[in-house]
């Protein structure tokens, strides 16, 4: 008699670089048919798919637009056809990049396309995997937030001001959940070297936030892709609405000054 192995699923949005590129393969790593979801380069999403592929994993990438609820509705649509369920997600995309100015200098538009495009970006893929998980009675959500969120930087106003709602709606999400059995975390990152933020994370910055932090250095992608895999642990459930924060310690030494 042979008893076949269920894989849960999970979709991880904006999973073709920066931080979604290293949770992708970690989440493979811990057993999960990865969703790779990004909204232009198919080819950087083949690339994490082949790698995850190559170390014996299973990952399909599918293009969408998590802004678009009609684009999240066929991405929720195609991954229940093809695998069932949708036991975990992770809500990562970069829906906006936001833009790093003083309030003076802030335009009104760049200050609403980032917030509302991190919100979106949340919102609506959130409710349609919900509805998913209800049904199943479990599911896990992961939503990468930022130490921005709760510690002012020169020039985060719009970044810290969209972490921020980010975290208060993952809460919301908790406590409306938390009797269907779904678990929410909000994993905090503080400054990760990457390609989005090699533009502002130069080296005296860097610098910085490393000498003021417990561990004396930033965020690797890697480090954040561990995080994300320990939050999707159905051990940790009690800690629905949480908020872990992995910043090397920085918060440890928040005296410091802000980089």
């Amino acid at each position: 008699m042979t008893t076949s192995t269920v894989i849960p699923t999970v979709i991880v949005t904006g999973a073709s670089r920066g931080i979604g590129a290293a949770i992708a393969p970690e989440l493979a790593r811990r057993g999960y048919h990865v969703i790779v979801n990004y909204r232009r380069d198919a080819d950087a999403a083949a690339d994490v798919v082949a790698g995850i592929e190559a170390a014996g994993g299973g990952a399909t990438a599918l293009a969408a637009d998590v802004t678009d609820p009609d684009a999240v509705g066929a991405l929720v649509s195609a991954v229940r056809a093809d695998h069932g369920s949708i036991d975990a997600l992770v809500v990562n995309a970069n829906t906006a990049p936001p833009p790093f100015a003083a309030f003076a200098d802030l335009a009104w538009s760049d200050f609403a396309a980032k917030v509302t495009g991190e919100l979106a970006g949340a919102f609506h893929i959130t409710q349609r995997v919900v509805q998913v998980m209800r049904a199943q009675g479990s599911g896990r959500l992961v939503f990468v937030g930022s130490t921005a969120a709760d510690y002012v930087g020169g020039g985060r106003l719009a970044h810290g001001t969209a972490k921020a709602a980010l975290a208060t709606f993952a809460r919301h999400v908790a406590a409306e959940t938390a009797r269907d059995g779904i678990s929410v975390l909000t994993v905090a990152p503080g400054a990760v070297r990457t390609e989005a933020t090699a533009a502002i994370l130069d080296a005296a910055r860097e610098k910085a936030l490393a000498d003021n932090s417990v561990l004396h250095r930033v965020l690797e992608p890697a480090d954040v892709a561990a995080a994300v895999g320990l939050a999707l642990d159905p051990a940790l459930r009690p800690a629905t609405g949480s908020v872990l924060r992995v910043d090397a310690g920085w918060s440890v030494l928040v005296g410091g000054p802000a980089a």
